[in-house]
């Protein structure tokens, strides 16, 4: 399975990014992020159904997750972004994860290569 993981850049604080994730196949998605010195993190993640849809608490109302397995495409729409989302951002990718499975890092079996966003004061 290849992911590719597109949409990272520079962006000012309050300022919006959209992040995208080829995918090939069926399965759940997730999103985490790594800042330097820093564990990876979850971020938000969704079903193949697009029924079950997670978010940390740290990005709730700033974050969207969404999908459109016509394109199988995964996005994550951010906005009002903060310095503190800087991080370099993953994307992942399992057959088939169960509730908490979705914010486990451990739980994904493939995973993207990451693309970098810096948010500036």
């Amino acid at each position: 399975v290849q992911l590719q993981a597109s949409g990272g850049g520079l962006v000012q604080a309050g300022g919006s990014l959209r992040l995208s994730c080829a995918t090939s196949g069926r399965y759940d998605m997730g999103w985490f992020r790594q800042a330097p010195g820093k564990e990876r993190e979850f971020v938000s993640a969704i079903s193949w159904t697009g029924v079950s849809i997670y978010y940390a608490e740290s990005v709730k109302g700033r974050f969207t997750i969404s999908r459109d397995n016509a394109k199988n495409t995964v996005y994550l729409q951010m906005n009002s972004l903060k310095p503190e989302d800087t991080a370099v951002y993953y994307c992942a990718a399992d057959p088939d994860l169960r509730l908490r499975q979705f914010m486990t890092v451990d739980e994904y079996e493939y995973w993207g290569q990451g693309t970098q966003v810096t948010v500036s004061s």
